[in-house]
């Protein structure tokens, strides 16, 4: 654990003592080096009591024993600079005892290092002074040990209890007032936290240069390993911050030890990042639960309340090239949703087993939350639209400007089962409820809502059941067929001629549009569409069957 200096006085604060400005200081050097930390004081006299340094120290002395400059200027010179080279903090030169004025070599060595001199005018005790010091270090040195038995104790408890990692690092990030990133080993962001939004910046740079380049960082920013037992996980990150008692880099150490018991407490080797929460997604899609009520305190425990609260599922993902490792738009889309339902609202969210850019989201809010009304378009949602900005203070200044991030809102729910039900429907059906036409063209979020595509969500929310792909093959295998057929008139594309129609069936000029076909070539491939299937595409109950048989295989 490294040693810290932060809460330790500095020279200037020594200048402040009233036993020291009792004898008229005057600084001749080292202005610069006021903020020099003081680890001990100590009164030098002789030419063996500079041997005893260590550095660090307040040397305070009358030149007792020294050599007169003008009798052995050589003997004089040599003392100062082993004087200098054990890097005192700053040296208290005591005028009227030895020396009636400055010897210059100790002034130029001084000035040369860097190093304070002060000059005593007037006589003072040095006694009172060490004591003074000695007196402030030990009370620095009992709040450093205070408080960073306060932050192991709050650190290792979320270790222990195997706390989310992004929680563990929203702790950190708390604890040191500066935002927190932690990374995998090969330098991939996995969590983030803290006010600065451009702290992503630094790893998106690095990323996009060379996979695993150490990003670049400010002066006063502080990384240490998060490792256990002989293997490293990754580093954890502090940028510049406010001074800690315990010493930000000790806070630092015991948040990386925090993440590592963490990991350790992992048997099965899954990726820590997703511990707390990819286990509850894990938990209610796998109904590893007795009831609803059981299902409720696990919601509860997870951090989303559930009694007396609006419930929805979504799901939030990338779409298109980002232009840097998919883990940092995964990062950006997380914390810019968790941004975007604060404070009122709740959210878990964990990446979807089965496409990484996508992620899993349970939403809780109060009744009545304006963030769940809207009255025009999708586009107009007021959670997309706060979304929006989130991510605009968020994304990178190199993000493609076709990418975007894509919210479906599955329906609101009032019971824990109900909820579980939108997410799983959502989710299913998450290629089919992707919007049309898409969102404003400089608009960074899409979004679409089950609501206003019931027989979608349905019918999605269905397509696993094998009676379900059994009825969508039966109905369509004869396009499908044709499809993949070559040769004359076979065109392959009468399953996207077929949705055209659906999706306008009572327009086919905009259909035809929409399928990017002539009039009259359009309508000799709903023809052939007819004669394959054998239906007339007038009837009502022939179109709603379709429909159904296209939603279930994806094609809608």
């Amino acid at each position: 654990m490294a040693e810290s200096f932060e809460s330790l006085p500095s020279v200037r604060d020594v200048l402040g003592l009233a036993e020291l400005a009792a004898g008229a200081p005057e600084l001749v050097t080292g202005e610069t080096g006021l903020s020099r930390s003081v680890r001990w004081a100590h009164v030098v006299a002789g030419r063996e009591a500079v041997a005893l340094l260590d550095g660090g120290e307040l040397v305070l002395t009358t030149g007792a024993g020294w050599p007169q400059e003008s009798e052995d200027p050589e003997g004089l010179a040599a003392l100062v600079e082993t004087l200098v080279a054990a890097s005192p903090a700053a040296i208290v030169f005591e005028l009227g005892t030895r020396f009636d004025e400055t010897p210059r070599a100790l002034v130029t060595a001084c000035a040369r290092e860097g190093i304070p001199l002060i000059v005593l005018h007037r006589e003072v005790r040095f006694v009172q002074i060490t004591q003074r010091v000695h007196q402030r270090l030990l009370t620095a040195q009992n709040e450093a040990l205070e408080a960073r038995a306060e932050v192991h104790a709050m650190l290792t408890e979320l270790g222990l209890n195997r706390s989310p990692v992004d929680y563990v690092v929203d702790r950190i990030a708390e604890t040191l007032g500066a935002p927190v990133v932690l990374e995998s080993a090969g330098h991939q962001v996995v969590a983030w936290s803290g006010t600065d939004t451009t702290v992503l910046d630094h790893w998106s740079g690095s990323e996009r240069r060379h996979h695993g380049f150490t990003p670049e960082l400010p002066e006063g920013a502080i990384r240490v390993p998060v490792e256990a037992q002989g293997t490293r996980w990754g580093t954890l990150t502090a940028l510049p911050g406010p001074p800690h008692p315990a010493g930000r880099e000790t806070v630092l150490e015991l948040g990386a030890f925090a993440l590592a018991l963490a990991r350790l407490a992992d048997p099965d080797g899954e990726q820590w990042i997703d511990f707390g929460s990819k286990r509850l997604f894990d938990a209610v899609l796998e109904g590893r639960y007795s009831g609803e009520r059981e299902l409720s305190t696990q919601l509860a425990a997870g951090g989303l309340t559930v009694e007396d609260r609006v419930l929805l599922g979504a799901t939030l993902s990338g779409t298109g090239d980002f232009g840097t490792h998919g883990s940092l738009e995964t990062a950006i889309l997380s914390t810019a949703l968790r941004r975007t339902v604060a404070p009122e609202g709740q959210v878990i969210l964990a990446p979807s087993p089965g496409d990484t850019r996508t992620l899993l989201v349970l939403l809780s809010f109060p009744e009545n939350d304006p963030r769940l009304t809207f009255t025009h378009s999708p586009d107009t949602h007021p959670l997309a639209l706060r979304l929006e900005q989130e991510l605009g203070r968020m994304l990178p200044a190199t993000t493609p400007a076709s990418w975007r991030a894509h919210l479906s809102l599955g329906v609101t729910a009032r019971r824990p089962l109900a909820l579980i039900a939108s997410l799983e429907r959502i989710a299913a059906g998450a290629g089919a409820l992707a919007p049309s036409g898409g969102g404003p063209s400089r608009s960074r979020v899409t979004v679409q809502l089950a609501e206003e595509r019931p027989l979608a969500y349905l019918v999605r929310g269905l397509a696993g059941m094998p009676e379900v792909e059994e009825f969508a093959a039966a109905l369509l295998d004869p396009l499908v067929s044709h499809d993949s057929t070559t040769g004359a008139g076979h065109t392959g594309d009468l399953l996207q001629v077929l949705a055209a129609y659906l999706a306008h069936p009572t327009n086919r000029s905009l259909a035809a549009k929409q399928a990017r076909l002539s009039r009259s070539v359009f309508y000799q491939r709903i023809a052939l569409i007819e004669e394959l299937l054998g239906v007339d595409l007038t009837d009502g109950e022939t179109i709603a069957a379709l429909s159904v048989a296209l939603l279930a295989r994806g094609g809608m």
